[in-house]
This record gives structure tokens, sequence and C-alpha cells, in this order.
């Protein structure tokens, strides 16, 4: 199996295709996995790079609880870039990946030729944030005490969640399938240190401002913990569009895979063109 070496983890990849890169970053509740209908697409014409973040095997689950966090995360896109030897590539992120695509475009701003950032947000609304802080830190007690099918269960049926079960079930039932099996422990560390002590989107909006790159924000517009965000997002960031999929809740790569494509490649060759418009 391919690894490359993060601080303190070793990272399972997957690549894919050639041409110029995209690096695919995972959301809380999926692995790599989650992306094969875009990497099938896209690496048509592209270099995909997909991997597992730490705690999500065959990645490596680190016992050390200070061994989690979103600097972290953010590091470890770099640490892939590095080890697969990529200096640039376009970034493409769901939910949690979203927020280390964004946090990466603030961080590594050189590296980044273009941020896809979907489903980001959760937990970041100010009128959200309260009930985020308390309810974050016992999801993550309870993938320990309760076990990964019970959470499972419970996040599959979630209501930003349910709309994939209806849309398709047979894709539903693989990402539960694959939620069923991921590192109770794993899930536990990264939900406690990186889920819970990141801080809101929100707090970054000066920094946003400054984003030179062409980023394309995505949301579903039944994914309500996101939409507030996404809506400050596209406000503070120059060079910002926003898609917002009609019917359409959390996992929106997963619900409408089409559109999401599209939408994507639309947006990649708009970026490649030099036509993606600066507000």
């Amino acid at each position: 199996m391919p690894y490359v070496d993060a601080a303190g983890a070793k990272l399972y990849y997957e690549e894919t295709g050639s041409g110029y890169p995209i690096v695919f970053v995972h959301e809380f509740g999926s692995d790599l996995r989650e992306w094969e209908t875009q990497v099938r697409y896209f690496s048509r014409a592209y270099r995909c790079i997909a991997y597992n973040a730490r705690g999500y095997p065959p990645s490596d689950v680190p016992d050390d609880l200070n061994q989690y966090g979103w600097e972290f995360a953010v590091d470890d896109i770099a640490a892939v870039m590095r080890g697969v030897g990529i200096a640039r590539a376009h970034i493409v992120g769901l939910s949690m990946g979203g927020y280390a695509a964004l946090q990466f475009g603030l961080r590594y701003p050189e590296q980044a030729s273009a941020i896809v950032a979907a489903g980001a947000g959760t937990g970041s609304p100010p009128s959200l944030r309260e009930a985020w802080l308390k309810e974050a830190p016992a999801t993550a007690r309870g993938f320990l005490e309760r076990g990964m099918a019970v959470m499972a269960e419970e996040m599959g049926h979630s209501p930003t969640r349910i709309q994939l079960k209806h849309k398709d079930p047979r894709g539903w039932q693989d990402f539960m399938d694959h939620l069923r099996g991921h590192s109770a422990q794993g899930m536990s560390n990264t939900m406690a240190r990186y889920q819970t002590l990141r801080p809101s989107l929100h707090d970054f909006q000066d920094q946003f401002a400054r984003l030179t790159m062409p980023v394309l924000l995505a949301v579903g517009d039944e994914d309500a913990p996101c939409i507030e965000t996404n809506l400050m997002l596209k406000a503070a960031i120059p060079t910002a569009g926003l898609w917002m999929c009609p019917n359409t809740g959390h996992a929106i790569n997963l619900e409408e895979p089409a559109a999401f494509n599209a939408q994507v490649e639309s947006f990649l060759s708009a970026v490649e063109r030099g036509t993606w418009r600066r507000a």
C-alpha cells in the first residue's frame, strides 16, 4: 500500500490518471472511497490523488490526542503533495475536508491553484456555535461508549444525510458500510480534537478577504448548518463563486455526483482558461 509521511502519522493514498493534479480531501463521515465517482470522472484528464486522513485506516490512528487537530489536517494536505512530488494542485474538499481546503488556501496559498470547498461550515455559524461546542464532545465520547454501529446509524439518518438514502439507497448503503468499518478510536479522536476545537470559519473573514486563488463554494439547500457560513464565505472571498444544489443535504458529491462533477469541471475549466471572474 502506498503511504506518505506526515507529522506523527503515515497517510494512505491512492493515485489515478495523469495530467494536472487534483487532491481530494474527505469529510468526517467518509474516507477516500466516497470520492470514487469524482476520481473515475476527473482521472480521464487529471492526476487524481485521494487519501485517508489520520485516524482513518489504513492511515495511522495515533493514540495520542495531541496528534489530531485542524492544523494537522491542513499540514497533512501539504505532506501528501510533498510525498507524491506535487508543488501545486487544485484542492477539492468536502465538509471537514472543505474546512481544511480553505485553511490550506490561507496557510499555503502558493500551493493551491484553485479550491473547491463543499459542505463546509458545520459548527461555524454564530447562531449555532454554542450548541455545537456542547454537542461535539458528547459525540466524540459516543464512538467509544456506544460503538461504530450505533453511531453510524444515527449519522446516516441525520437531517442532513437522510437525503442520500432517499435518492440513492445503494449509494447510501455503501456509505453506511464504510462508516461502520471506521475506527471508533480514530473517529472519537478526530471529533474531540479537530471538529470540536477548530475555530469558526467566521473568525477568518479578514484573512479570507485576501485570498487570490479561485474558489468554488458548494452547499446543498437542505444542509442547514452550513448555509449561513457559505453566504459569509461568498461575501468575504473576492474570488469565490457559490453553487447551491437544490433538494440536497450534506453529502453533496454522493447525492448529486453528475451535477457536482459538472460544476467542478466548469469551474476548473474557467480557472485554467483564466476566465474565472473576481468580484
